[in-house]
C-alpha cells in the first residue's frame, strides 16, 4: 500500500480539540477550582522546605531566599537533642497503639453491621458512631476529664461498687489506654463508612453459594466477606502506616497534663514548644521535613509489602 493510500485510510485528527471541548468544557471548568486550591495551598507552601536549610528569622525585612544557608545544621541539632528522640519514641508508641487497636475496630464493626438484618438498628448505630467525628479534640478532652478524672464518672462508679480511685489520667500506662480509647471513639465512624461502602459492592451470590455448601456464618465472613474488601483494607492500612511518625497536634496537646508529660510529649508538641513558641521556624521546618521523608519511605515500604502479598497497593 502506498503512502498516499495509507494517508487516505488514516482518520483525520486535526481540529478534534474544539468539538471535544464544546461538550466537556464545563467539566474542565469545574476542575479548575480544586486544581487552583491544590496549587495555592498544597504545592506553593512546599517552597517553605528551604527554610529547613537556612538561618531564618521573620524579622529584618529580608525574604527567606536572601537569608544565610546553614545546610543540615538544624537536623544535626535535632538529632543531638534527647528530647527529640523521646518525642519521636512517644509518637511511635501512640501511633502504633492506634494502628494495633484502632485500625481493626471499624472493620469488625462494619462486618457486624453488615450482618444485621434490621436496617433501623444499622442506620441508628452508624449515625451514633459517626457523630463523634464532628467533635473537636477540645470538646473530647473535656468529655475525657468528666469521665476519667479522679472525681469523674468512672471513679464515682468504681467507688460506688466499693473500689478505690483509679488514676486514669495521672498514670502513664493508663493515660495511653485512655488516649487510644478516645481515639477509636472519635475516628472509628469515618472509617466505618468507607468499609460499609466497600461491603455494599460485594457479590452476595458468593456468600449464598458458601451457605448452600454448608459454610457457617463465621466461615462466610472469613473466607468470602473479608477477601472481597481486602483491597480497601490494604489501601487504608498503607495510608495509616505512612502516618506512624506523624501525629496531630490537637489530640495529644489537649489530652496531656503535667503528670504524664513524659509519655505525652510527641513530635508535634515538641515542634510547637521548641520551634514555634521560641520563634525557631527553621528548626521546626527541619523536624517537619524529617517526618515527611520518613513517612514517604514507610508508605513505599508498606506499598511494596502489600504488592508482595497479592494486593494492588496505592502506587
Amino acid at each position: 500500500m502506498t503512502n498516499k493510500a495509507s494517508e487516505r485510510l488514516r482518520p483525520d485528527r486535526r481540529g478534534w480539540l474544539k468539538p471535544y471541548l464544546s461538550g466537556t468544557w464545563q467539566l474542565y471548568a469545574m476542575m479548575l477550582i480544586p486544581i487552583i486550591y491544590i496549587i495555592c495551598f498544597k504545592y506553593k507552601p512546599m517552597l517553605g522546605i528551604v527554610m529547613a536549610f537556612k538561618k531564618y528569622t521573620p524579622f529584618g525585612g529580608r525574604s527567606m531566599w536572601e537569608m544565610e544557608w546553614v545546610g543540615f545544621q538544624w537536623f544535626e541539632e535535632a538529632f543531638r537533642d534527647s528530647l527529640f528522640w523521646k518525642s519521636l519514641g512517644n509518637t511511635l508508641i501512640l501511633n502504633l497503639g492506634d494502628l494495633l487497636f484502632g485500625f481493626p475496630f471499624p472493620i469488625i464493626l462494619a462486618i457486624f453491621l453488615n450482618e444485621l438484618r434490621s436496617n433501623k438498628v444499622r442506620k441508628t448505630t452508624q449515625l451514633a458512631l459517626y457523630l463523634p467525628n464532628f467533635l473537636s479534640w477540645v470538646i473530647i478532652s473535656g468529655i475525657t476529664s468528666q469521665i476519667f478524672a479522679a472525681s469523674g464518672l468512672m471513679n464515682n462508679l468504681i467507688g460506688a461498687l466499693g473500689g478505690s480511685t483509679v488514676p486514669f489520667l495521672s498514670d502513664t500506662g493508663m493515660w495511653r489506654g485512655v488516649y487510644w480509647i478516645m481515639g477509636i471513639w472519635q475516628s472509628a465512624g469515618y472509617s466505618l463508612i468507607i468499609y460499609l461502602a466497600a461491603l455494599m459492592s460485594n457479590d452476595p451470590s458468593l456468600s449464598e453459594a458458601a451457605y448452600i455448601d454448608g459454610a457457617t456464618r463465621m466461615q462466610r465472613i472469613w473466607h468470602v466477606t473479608v477477601p472481597q474488601i481486602m483491597p480497601t483494607i490494604s489501601t487504608l492500612l498503607i495510608m495509616q502506616v505512612g502516618k506512624v511518625v506523624s501525629i496531630s497536634f490537637d489530640r495529644p496537646y489537649m489530652m496531656r497534663n503535667a503528670l504524664v508529660i513524659d509519655v505525652a510529649q510527641v513530635i508535634s508538641t515538641f515542634v510547637y514548644d521548641k520551634g514555634l513558641k521560641g520563634g525557631r521556624f527553621d528548626y521546626a521546618a527541619a523536624v517537619g521535613l524529617f517526618q515527611s521523608i520518613v513517612g514517604i519511605v514507610l508508605i513505599l515500604i508498606a506499598n511494596h509489602a502489600s504488592k508482595k502479598m497479592g494486593q494492588e497497593g496505592i502506587i
